[in-house]
């Protein structure tokens, strides 16, 4: 269509408001040459194509409609799924690949885009990915980064350069992270990247993720960061982080799960980590499970290793065991209210300080335990439940105490003795409160308990090999819970409330567990008073606290109380958690040994959404309330400046001498994601 036409030959002339369709295809200009054999289109002033998702504005146009490929000159316009673009030249290579050269690029949809990309070539495929050369990354037109080379993503999962993060600490110096993300498969995907930190050296690290059908998956991170050299020309030594969590079906319905936490350097940790919890850690984990579960009765294999360090000895405690085996029947009756159950174990093990290990000294033990069960449950009161149950414990040990020098040797040794135990629970008492409406709105059910434990004394009890002592439990113990159950939609009950409180009388204190802490030359006989305090009153707010007091030394060993209100994925949010622990029990010891135990310390995690502002706000802090000093301090704002997100990271770790504050910054830019922080910060 078209206001004027002639023909020529195979040629056709067009002009004023001419519309041209073929297909899906669709070009409006104010001339345009049409070749009937060659079927080529020429276009000139005010061109505008159409076709699918793409609409394109141009000077000057050169088409192909048998083809579909095409150059056109000084183009601008929209190619799906939502990239707005300026260029000299377009190229359209087929229905999903473009070309672009001296173009100007966004996936920002407002008017006037609050970011682009200025490059020198591009090369588009629609609904996967652009590649761009040369580009500079502008910001409302100020040039914030130049990257020679970039692969913006157009789809959910899509390999390339992620955003760099840049930053300044008072310690490390300038800093830049970058990394690159693989999507292998569907299944699995990698990230690789660097740090580098300018004063103090280089980091490079890995994280891959799978999921395979059958329950497979896992992910597994590891790091590795080598120190620059210092000014007397030495390097130090470098430093490795290896963490995997595996899960994986295995035939016959097995299970094998593995767990390592693992580095080669605790001062790396304390001193680079951005996770405070995980930098004071000082702990490594190796565990290896195979399990299976059947109706009735469950296998499992362990092969661990655990290591704690304590900085104040400078050794670390380490407890291994290789192989940990068990087998256990569950609950099955044999005749009338008459159950059995079987429990067996068989574990080698190894423990004591890093140094015994050294030296060969560490305490060495295996044993074979078994342990059938009968019970007998009585529940024809309905406020009223007791189970009382008759176990027998049989013992193997390969090795022994020798009883005149205590030392282990390799004499077997065999031990049994039998445990009985009755269990009550009631009477139980409820009273109910009703609303106005004359509806029961909340019930208070109170809940005594007592549970008698009785153990006969051990054969051979001083020549069992053991990390801590072998003890003979004698003993009751009792206490009540009280819950509040509120009446909310539907009928349904939910638990808003619960309090419970308890104790344990040792009858035989003597060899009982807390007989390596005498108070006045004797053993206790009460353990220390425990109670709980759980309030879910709405779901945006919730209350859990523990408290443990010591009647002996009139002490409250332990207090933890955590608080939450509101919800972190809606941006409001705050959550204060409070720890004071005192072992109680070894306040008449060795200051030093108490000192390792004893801990007071608050920490509070929240969030504010100021939409007004296009704000995000997250602040984090630990306080020392001990020792009167601030042990960790952060900060995380974003700006949403509509589709760009500007992020700026500040932290001070205040138990570093001196103490380090560093500061990071990352742009978000659509389907660009920041570059990984392997070293990530806790809470954020």
């Amino acid at each position: 269509m078209a206001r004027r036409q002639e023909r020529a030959g195979e040629r056709v002339f067009a002009a004023g408001d001419v519309e041209v369709r073929c297909g899906e295809f669709l070009l409006f200009a104010d001339r345009v040459e049409y070749d009937l054999e060659t079927r080529d289109v020429l276009a000139e002033g005010g061109v505008v194509l159409q076709s699918g998702g793409q609409v394109i504005r141009a000077e000057r146009a050169r088409y192909n409609l048998a083809s579909g490929r095409g150059t056109i000159e000084r183009a601008s316009g929209l190619i799906a799924p939502t990239i707005l673009f300026e260029a000299e030249t377009l190229e359209r290579r087929r229905a999903d690949l473009f070309g672009l050269g001296r173009a100007r690029l966004t996936a920002c949809t407002q008017p006037n885009p609050r970011w682009s990309f200025g490059l020198s070539r591009a090369e588009l495929k629609t609904g996967d990915h652009v590649a761009m050369w040369d580009a500079v990354l502008r910001v409302k037109n100020v040039p914030v980064l130049y990257l020679p080379y970039i692969r913006y993503p157009l789809k959910e999962r899509a390999t390339g350069f992620l955003l760099p993060q840049i930053g300044l600490s008072g310690d490390k110096g300038f800093s830049v992270s970058q990394s690159f993300y693989w999507a292998m498969a569907p299944n699995m995907d990698v990230t690789v990247g660097v740090d580098l930190y300018l004063s103090r050296g280089l980091g490079a690290g890995l994280e891959y993720r799978y999921l395979f059908p059958g329950g497979t998956k896992g992910d597994l991170n590891i790091y590795h960061f080598i120190y620059k050299r210092e000014a007397g020309g030495e390097r130090p030594g470098s430093s490795s982080i290896v963490r995997l969590n595996h899960t994986q079906a295995l035939p016959l319905g097995f299970t094998l799960t593995a767990n390592v936490d693992y580095q080669t350097s605790y001062a790396f940790l304390q001193e680079f980590d951005n996770d405070f919890q995980r930098a004071l850690s000082f702990t490594r984990t190796t565990q290896v499970f195979l399990s299976r579960s059947w109706r009735g009765f469950n296998l499992s294999a362990r092969a661990s290793r655990f290591e704690t360090y304590f900085s104040r000895v400078g050794d670390a405690n380490v407890s291994t065991s290789l192989p940990q085996l068990t087998f256990n029947v569950f609950k099955t009756r044999l005749v009338g209210p008459v159950f059995f159950s079987l429990a067996t174990s068989l574990t080698r093990s190894r423990y004591g300080w890093k140094s015994d290990y050294e030296a060969g000294t560490e305490r060495r033990s295996s044993r074979l335990a078994v342990s059938p069960a009968l019970s007998v449950p009585f529940t024809s009161i309905p406020w009223l439940t007791a189970t009382t149950t008759v176990k027998a414990n049989l013992g193997y040990y390969g090795q022994s105490l020798d009883p005149a020098t205590g030392a282990i040797v390799d004499e077997p040794l065999f031990t049994r003795n039998f445990a009985a135990s009755v269990e009550v629970v009631g009477p139980v008492i409820y009273r109910l409160f009703y609303g106005r409406d004359g509806r029961a709105r909340l019930k208070n059910i109170v809940e005594p308990f007592a549970n008698y434990s009785y153990d006969s004394p051990t054969n051979a009890a001083d020549r069992i090999v053991t990390s801590y002592g072998f003890f003979r439990y004698h003993q009751m113990s009792y206490g009540v819970t009280s819950r509040f159950l509120f009446k909310g939609a539907a009928d349904q009950a939910v638990e808003v409330f619960s309090l419970a409180l308890g104790q344990t009388y040792y009858f035989s204190p003597d060899d009982g567990p807390l007989s390596p802490f005498p108070v006045e030359g004797r053993p206790p006989r009460f353990s220390e008073l425990t109670g709980t305090l759980r309030f879910y009153p709405k779901a945006l707010f919730s209350l859990d606290a523990s408290a443990a007091y010591n009647p002996y030394y009139e002490d409250l060993s332990n207090l933890r109380l955590s608080a939450t209100a509101g919800r972190r994925g809606e941006g409001n949010f705050l959550a204060v958690n409070w720890t004071r622990s005192r072992n109680a029990w070894l306040a008449a010891g060795d200051p030093e040994l108490v000192a390792l135990y004893n801990r007071d310390q608050i920490g509070a995690f929240g969030g504010l959404r100021l939409p007004r502002l296009d704000l995000d706000v997250q602040l984090q802090a630990d306080y020392n309330i001990k020792d009167r000093r601030l042990l960790y301090t952060g900060a995380r704002l974003t700006y949403h400046y509509q589709c760009v997100d500007i992020l700026v990271d500040i932290r001070t770790f205040h138990y570093r001498v001196p103490a380090d504050t560093q500061v990071r910054v990352s742009l978000g830019l659509g389907a660009i994601g920041r570059s990984l922080d392997f070293l990530g910060g806790f809470g954020f």
